[in-house]
């Protein structure tokens, strides 16, 4: 019967993973004209820095937003939408002709790198618990691959249509994929399999919490989000000049406006439900919550820091030449394919908690091990070392997402955005540390991190068979026998 209910599986996960994928070629098709860009519209390296900032800033709030529409609304829908809206900045940054409609354009398709949300709730749908580690962490760690792919191609591609334009268009080109595969992705994929219902939670707006005590953690852990738009903010203004202090202070007016504002939410949605009482069935505890996004802190957000500065280390360590460098830098962010879905499927083999707590301890021990290169090593060891670090950075994503769907079925996009925005957050928290010390005191600092939720992770509680299947639970409708051969994953 399980079998019979998961059946298209298989279809589901790799068209929902080819829309990651996508989402990523988009995210990331600046970074490979960044020379190009400065050179045709006479950027400046503050410019430059802006446009990077553009890339990212709107992502972490997008995330959490994401989780509560696709909760609401059904991944299907969301991820469609998502992909068709978002190819509009898409073809604006390729018809640009002035730094500041790059940057705005720019800022606008930084909401693309929330896709990654809406898969997590959808693959989830599609597989059972027992799978569901090693299905979402193929999910992540081959879309991930996205912005690898348009490193890779999109100058081949800028190179074979010529001219001076030929960037414009290989960019637009990338927009035009997500236009038509959005369409195709909203006809061909479905919320969930036959004869299930797609659960939602009963107030939208904020997480649905269990107890007081959890109310006054979605609140602290709803802090860092607006603490990490403020400072860039702040860099925005008195580090880059891009905007005046009184414009910064009216930016700072409004993000506090919004705090408030969602703080109130939390509350409105949760007073009713903590006064008369939580249903048993629907108890968890946001620890869970707060561990994973810190756990997600440590392992995404150090891989996008040290990937940033990985060529520049292995250049000033080793002189290698700028090519070299790179090549050498992208082995870490090549083991992704094999990475994270390995920590899904350990977590399915052994145990969610006792994965993580290994691939944490793995972590902490690889990044005390990169402090230690030095100009003296081999280079074939430096190497290895990167690589066997970051499988445990890699695989302690894929375990950290194999018990996000378990927390709460119900808001498992809104748990994901929480998660997945602590990856951004720890990225540009370690990349601000990289910038006033040496690499050596940066690589101790992210062990420093990871020595610590290492110790958290202790306190996750490994969720029950009970609790599993009160997750999975499914309203059934009569399934008409059907001849298809039902695909098992």
């Amino acid at each position: 019967m399980e079998n019979n209910m998961y059946k298209g599986n298989v279809k589901v996960l790799g068209f929902t993973t080819l829309a990651f994928f996508l989402t990523f070629v988009v995210w990331f098709n600046m970074a490979p004209f960044m020379t190009t860009l400065k050179e045709v519209f006479g950027l400046t390296n503050d410019q430059i820095a802006i446009l990077l900032v553009a890339n990212v800033a709107l992502t972490i709030p997008a995330r959490v937003m994401i989780g509560v529409l696709v909760d609401r609304f059904g991944p299907r829908r969301v991820y469609s939408g998502l992909l068709i809206l978002l190819s509009i900045p898409c073809f604006a940054f390729a018809l640009s002709t002035s730094f500041m409609q790059l940057m705005i354009s720019r800022m606008f398709l930084a909401i693309i790198g929330a896709g990654f949300v809406v898969g997590i709730r959808l693959v989830s749908e599609w597989f059972p618990s027992k799978q569901v580690g090693l299905a979402e962490g193929i999910y992540g760690g081959w879309g991930n691959f996205g912005s690898a792919a348009a490193a890779m191609t999109l100058p081949t591609l800028a190179f074979i249509f010529g001219g001076d334009n030929g960037w414009r268009y290989a960019i637009a080109l990338t927009g035009l994929i997500v236009l038509v595969y959005g369409f195709i992705f909203m006809r061909v994929v479905k919320d969930t399999p036959e004869g299930v219902s797609y659960q939602r939670p009963k107030r939208s707006g904020a997480l649905e919490i269990c107890s007081y005590k959890d109310l006054i953690g979605l609140i602290l852990m709803t802090l860092p989000v607006y603490g990490i738009l403020c400072f860039l903010t702040y860099r925005l203004s008195y580090q880059l000049n891009f905007i005046s202090n009184g414009v910064a202070a009216i930016v700072y007016g409004f993000l506090a406006i919004l705090l408030v504002y969602n703080i109130y939410k939390i509350w409105d949605v949760n007073k009713e439900r903590l006064r008369n009482g939580v249903p048993e069935e629907e108890k968890y505890s946001f620890k869970q919550v707060a561990i994973l996004q810190f756990a997600y802190f440590c392992t995404f957000g150090s891989e996008l820091a040290v990937v940033s500065v990985l060529p520049q280390f292995f250049q000033e360590t080793f002189l290698v030449s700028v090519a070299q460098a790179g090549l050498i830098a992208s082995s870490f962010a090549f083991m992704n394919l094999v990475s994270r879905p390995g920590g899904g499927w350990l977590s399915d083999k052994f145990g969610r908690r006792r994965t993580l707590i290994i691939l944490m301890a793995g972590l902490s021990i690889g990044y005390i091990g990169m402090s230690l290169i030095g100009s003296t090593w081999p280079i074939w060891v430096a190497i290895l070392l990167t690589m066997g670090c970051s499988f445990f950075v890699q695989a302690g994503e894929g375990a950290v997402y194999a018990m996000v769907p378990l927390v709460n079925k119900s808001a498992t996009g809104q748990i994901s955005g929480m998660v997945g925005a602590f990856g951004n957050i720890g990225a540009t928290i370690f990349l601000t540390v990289f910038s006033f010390v040496s690499p050596t005191i940066f690589f101790i600092f992210i062990s420093c991190a990871a020595v610590v939720c290492f110790v958290c992770t202790f306190f996750l509680k490994e969720p029950s068979v009970k609790s599993i299947k009160e997750a999975s639970k499914v309203k059934r409708v009569n399934l008409k026998p059907s001849t298809t051969t039902i695909q098992k994953f």
